[in-house]
């Protein structure tokens, strides 16, 4: 197992490599420049010239694209454009919010998704059966943002049950340690804050978690549908082992491959697709910051945000990789 983790950390050289030269490449082939954005009306042929020397922009590709890989292998990954703060500064304030949203929505995708998923394969056929796949078809279809838009006006406007808007009432006196506002109510032991951030992440938790709630969903049944047909499950049966057992040791243990790989996809997807459900429901997040960037032509924000998620997306992965180990001791031993 410590053989393949080095294997592939070495192998996440290279992948990041050409990662960052694509992402060099995409930024700067996006209609308009960092001066036309920021500068809007005084954007003067003088004042553009001035603007692109300053951030080292009238340079050729090619010495951008080094001066990039040197200050990124220092560790440090420049300065907004837009903002003069340190794009590590940025992502240091930013990532908690979106760390927080992607664990919420990863919950209440599992919680609802594993348990719909099974009963549906346990009641193959049924009317529960149907009606699940209906549901995760659903699931599936509906835009993150009409749902979005659909939940803030049902809950927030008409039944005025939750807020719509933001990590934390502006009225709640709170400390925020770690920039988790969850935890932070917990760590500090101030309740009320804990339970008003749980209430402002209910919402965009729902919005976010609803497609991989309705993909888990569907590849659970499909995996308990495969196993429960297996001959160490008939033999189980036919042995007098009680059904409970058999479902929780046989059928459910082995039905997680697949889906501990979904969930893994997931989550990274989570962490680096919530630009939608960030910028609806205001949560100063990596997702609505990104979105500012591409409108701003922030390139050193661009760069290195997108190049975060990436590194955050295959650790994620190779986090699955190493669960797979611990679910079934064959890809351990293979």
């Amino acid at each position: 197992m410590l053989r393949f983790v080095v294997r592939r950390l070495v192998l996440l050289i290279p992948i990041l490599l050409g990662l960052s030269l694509l992402i060099f490449v995409w930024v700067r082939a996006l209609p308009g420049t960092p001066a036309d954005a920021l500068l809007g009306e005084r954007a003067t042929p003088q004042a553009v010239a001035e603007f692109r020397v300053r951030y080292g922009l009238d340079r050729p590709i090619y010495v951008q694209y080094w001066a990039y890989l040197k200050t990124t292998l220092s560790g440090e990954l420049g300065t907004s454009v837009a903002s003069h703060r340190p794009v590590t500064t940025e992502i240091r304030d930013r990532f908690p919010a979106t760390v927080e949203l992607a664990f919420a929505a990863m919950i209440f995708a599992l919680a609802f998704g594993l348990p719909l998923g099974f009963v549906a394969a346990k009641r193959y056929r049924s009317a529960v059966d149907h009606g699940s796949l209906f549901l995760s078809l659903i699931g599936i279809s509906i835009p993150v943002f009409f749902l979005a838009i659909m939940l803030k006006y049902l809950f927030g406007v008409r039944l005025a049950w939750l807020p719509t808007v933001g990590r934390q009432d502006v009225l709640v006196d709170a400390e925020h340690p770690t920039g988790f506002y969850v935890l932070d109510g917990i760590v500090t032991r101030n309740w009320n804050a804990a339970w008003d951030a749980t209430q402002h992440l209910i919402l965009p938790a729902i919005a976010l978690g609803s497609i991989p709630l309705a993909i888990i969903s569907r590849v659970t049944r499909a995996s308990v549908l495969d196993v429960q047909n297996e001959d160490y499950v008939r033999t189980a049966h036919a042995k007098g082992v009680p059904p409970q057992q058999v479902d929780r040791r046989h059928v459910f243990r082995n039905a997680l491959l697949p889906v501990t790989t979904i969930i893994g996809l997931s989550f990274g997807i989570l962490l680096s697709g919530a630009v939608l459900t960030e910028t609806v429901f205001a949560i100063p997040g990596l997702g609505s910051w990104l979105k500012e960037a591409i409108f701003n032509h922030d390139y050193p924000v661009l760069q290195s945000g997108i190049m975060f998620l990436a590194l955050v997306f295959v650790i994620v992965n190779l986090i699955v990789d190493v669960t797979y180990g611990f679910i079934d001791p064959r890809v351990r031993v293979s």
